[in-house]
């Protein structure tokens, strides 16, 4: 007997122009029924053959796994693309989750209960009343038109949630104007750039064309893609046989060392982007104990990394690789290339900062670590994201650090460029850092200046 849906075909894809949306292409003789059952799926019609799937928590590849498995099961044919398949199997956390005790299934639980409070609202099934700002999110409160029941609501994109019900709109408003009076605005909030993407990616595609070719874009070094590390890594030790490695029995970490065992470097495979993948270490005998250290996470830009180990190698490596105290004089050099470049210079007590204009680059100094060697406390931090506080990435330097890196550092950061390309894990990457909320570093006394030399 022949299967109901024989020769229906569904082709599920990365869409073409939002990586962590997933477009379904449908052809055959039943391609109706399927378009029915994808809807029911959390997928969107743009025409009568193609359909999107876009949420505000990215979990596309897994919803859309699931709703693959379901229409298999129904007896349709399903094609799953390469590119969505890597996405599927692709591992990944939300960096900054405010509620980390969660695991990763009751995340994703959390995150599509806050998908469907999302959906009634741009339905129109949950009307909004009124919005607030309580000084860490968005807030607001609003009425099920069903139902009649009303609720308040606490927070954005994949972190909503509800925190009150009440039974009339009237009691609702009252509690709410109680609560944040001061800040309380009639309407819908304004949509967050998550729901603006997610609403672009249900408009811009337009036909079920195969997917145009990555656009690589040049882009300030600090915003350049990681790229691939341990490619990196391999060609620096083929072109530099002066240095020898090994890798752990575990397989996951590689340990390379100069041949004068005064330069050492540990390189952690499988690290979080947002957690230190990499530590260079100078020592000034094989023996002694460590000089300087610095660390990188697992998504510093490509030029960067490039950068450090470029002067791994200079002539000069070994004369800068014992570092010294720092100095009023030595900050002034290593932080030339950002004055010059006019970045923004504060002084925050024991802090001194140094921030480009559009203040999605820094790099901070610690005058309290300066003074403290053996503190654990980084001296110098560069970063790049939505703040010092939440980085997409981050490089911590000891105080004996040499100003000659930093200054290269400094350099790439101001003026270097390196190259970005589109993907569904960078794109999450990047927006995971500006949905969370921010934290805020503790207070300390201020210190003494940095000693003259």
């Amino acid at each position: 007997m022949t299967a109901p849906f024989s020769g229906t075909h569904i082709r599920l894809d990365i869409h073409p122009v939002h990586p962590s949306a997933v477009t379904a292409i449908l052809t055959g003789p039943r391609h109706r029924a399927a378009h029915a059952l994808l809807t029911t799926h959390g997928f969107e019609s743009t025409d009568q053959h193609t359909l999107v799937l876009t949420r505000i928590d990215h979990e596309e590849p897994y919803w859309a796994n699931q709703a693959a498995q379901a229409l298999a099961a129904d007896g349709f044919t399903t094609e799953t693309s390469p590119r969505l398949r890597a996405a599927i199997d692709e591992e990944w956390t939300w960096a900054n989750y405010p509620m980390p005790w969660c695991t990763r299934e009751e995340i994703r639980e959390v995150s599509n209960e806050a998908q469907k409070l999302y959906d009634d609202i741009r339905h129109g099934r949950l009307v909004i009343h009124a919005h607030a700002d309580d000084g860490q999110t968005t807030v607001a409160v609003g009425t099920y038109r069903d139902s009649g029941q009303s609720v308040h609501l606490y927070g954005e994109d994949h972190l909503r949630q509800v925190t009150g019900t009440f039974d009339s709109p009237a009691q609702a408003l009252d509690s709410f104007e109680c609560l944040y009076g001061d800040t309380l605005r009639p309407g819908p909030a304004p949509m967050t750039d998550t729901e603006r993407r997610t609403a672009e990616a249900r408009s811009t595609i337009s036909t079920p064309a195969a997917q145009p070719e990555p656009q690589t874009e040049t882009v300030p070094a600090y915003a350049a893609d990681p790229g691939d590390h341990d490619a990196i890594l391999e060609q620096f030790l083929t072109d530099h046989g002066d240095w020898e490695k090994w890798r752990t029995f575990s397989d996951d970490t590689t340990h390379a060392i100069h041949a004068s065992q005064t330069l050492r470097i540990e390189r952690v495979h499988e690290a979080h982007p947002r957690e230190t993948a990499w530590t260079i270490a100078a020592y000034q005998t094989p023996v002694s104990d460590r000089i300087w250290h610095l660390t990188a996470t697992g998504a510093t830009p490509a030029p960067v990394l490039q950068t450090l180990l470029n002067r791994l190698t200079e002539e000069d490596a070994w004369e800068t690789a014992i570092g010294g105290p720092i100095t009023e004089k030595s900050v002034t050099a290593a932080t030339r290339p950002l004055t010059d470049a006019g970045w923004v210079h504060t002084v925050d007590g024991r802090w001194i900062r140094w921030e480009n204009r559009q203040g999605d680059a820094g790099v901070q100094f610690d005058a309290f670590a300066a003074q403290n060697p053996n503190t654990t406390l980084a001296t110098w931090t560069l970063w790049a994201g939505p703040g010092i506080d939440r980085p997409i990435w981050a490089i911590h330097a000891s105080p004996y650090t040499p100003a000659a890196l930093l200054a290269s550092f400094a350099e790439d950061l101001a003026h270097g460029t390196g190259a970005r390309q589109p993907s569904p894990s960078a794109q999450r990457l990047r927006d995971q850092f500006t949905t969370t909320r921010p934290s805020f570093a503790p207070a300390f006394p201020r210190t003494q200046p940095i000693p003259r030399r």
